[in-house]
């Protein structure tokens, strides 16, 4: 539908619960990324609200994510975007050829204090940082 040949890269998160890990990606890389890249977060069976440990783990970096929803997984999620990274969600992330994967090993934040989510949010940052120099050559 759009008719820019200058697309900006897309990436989509993906976790179980899309509570926690993929909420704190997305949220970085908004941040972070400063509009030059399109993010999505999703869950292959999203959670009924953002873990609030990852709420307070990222408000403590001044990013507010307290408004955020989990949600669903879709095809089009993943047709749409051009990286896709998951974080624990197994063989139930659909699969196009033709797409960068990658899969992101972290701690599932699920049920722990905020004491135990600022390991995981930093090492989520520290990607984020390595992916953003990845996708946008400007950054470097």
């Amino acid at each position: 539908m759009s008719t820019d040949t200058a697309k900006k890269p897309s990436v989509l998160f993906v976790c179980v619960h899309n509570a926690g890990r993929s909420q704190m990606a997305a949220a970085f890389l908004t941040t972070l990324g400063k509009g030059e890249i399109e993010v999505r977060s999703a869950g292959s069976q999203p959670a009924d609200k953002i873990n609030p440990a990852a709420v307070e783990a990222m408000a403590e970096l001044g990013i507010d994510m307290s408004a955020e929803v989990p949600k669903v997984l879709t095809t089009e999620a993943v047709k749409e975007s051009d990286v896709v990274i998951t974080m624990g969600c197994g063989d139930e992330c659909p699969y196009f050829p033709g797409k960068r994967y990658e899969d992101w090993v972290l701690e599932d934040p699920a049920g722990k204090g905020v004491e135990s989510v600022r390991p995981i949010r930093d090492q989520i940052k520290t990607r984020i940082e390595g992916l953003i120099e990845s996708l946008v050559p400007a950054a470097k």
